[in-house]
């Protein structure tokens, strides 16, 4: 089977591996470590890559994927009911006392 994902960001590609476990699906990064030989090497060769553990999970898999690459939505702005600070839409608890963003 060929990879699910490949990337030389780490960051990036450890937290699609996040995601797709928080789904249930099994997961396994290969060439973690080649990536430090990126130039040396060509990066297509050592570049870090995503293999699912179970084929029957590819569908949900590229969901995953797909909707990782849309990047997160924000909602609108709001204000904390404990403290009154101010929010950007994308924080679902308050940063200052830590309260939970209301429920619409």
């Amino acid at each position: 089977m060929q990879p699910l994902y490949s990337s030389l960001n780490l960051l990036e590609i450890h937290h699609l591996k996040n995601l797709l476990e928080a789904e249930g699906i099994r997961c396994q990064l290969k060439n973690e470590l080649l990536s430090r030989l990126a130039g040396e090497i060509p990066f297509t060769e050592c570049a870090p890559q995503l293999w699912l553990l179970d084929e029957r999970d590819l569908e949900r898999a590229r969901r995953v994927v797909s909707d990782f690459g849309r990047g997160a939505v924000a909602g609108p702005q709001w204000q904390c009911p404990s403290c009154g600070e101010a929010l950007e839409g994308q924080f679902s608890a308050c940063w200052h006392c830590g309260a939970l963003r209301p429920q619409c």
